[in-house]
């Protein structure tokens, strides 16, 4: 009888580490696709066409400065794709990635070059938030915002 109790409870620890180590993993692999997500984001950014941005972008996405003004995905597109926006370079820092089912926060701070027609070269330091969802199998922006630090 105490036998059967010991095997109980040493089978109960082993079946409970096998499945940590496995939702771990997954959480491991998820946040990885959530990065490169992020990184395709500035990529495009930098090198804009509409069909990248397209399809990094939700249909549903709020898209925040840090002056206030906000966008939609078209207006998003739009000033990246016409130029209106110029990225020269783009750094992150301080990234963290939390996910929670099919949502995920990433949070890091952005340092860039920018060449925007009628300003000019500036430089930027931004923290910036952005929330993906998985939509269709592909983790799409939902929401970013930038604030001033």
């Amino acid at each position: 009888m105490l036998y059967n109790k010991v095997t109980m409870v040493v089978l109960t620890i082993v079946m409970a580490t096998v499945l940590s180590n496995a939702s771990a993993q997954e959480n491991s692999a998820t946040q990885k696709e959530v990065e490169a997500a992020t990184e395709s984001l500035i990529q495009a950014m930098l090198k804009p066409t509409a069909q990248a941005l397209n399809q990094l972008a939700s249909d549903k996405l709020s898209y925040g400065h840090s002056s206030g003004v906000m966008e939609t995905k078209e207006k998003f597109v739009q000033t990246l794709v016409s130029g209106a926006s110029v990225f020269e370079e783009i750094q992150i820092a301080d990234q963290t990635v939390d996910v929670q089912d099919h949502t995920a926060v990433v949070r890091h701070v952005l340092h860039a070059k920018t060449n925007d027609p009628g300003k000019g070269p500036a430089e930027i330091h931004l923290g910036i938030v952005l929330t993906w969802v998985k939509s269709n199998g592909n983790w799409q922006l939902l929401a970013r915002q930038a604030f001033k630090l």
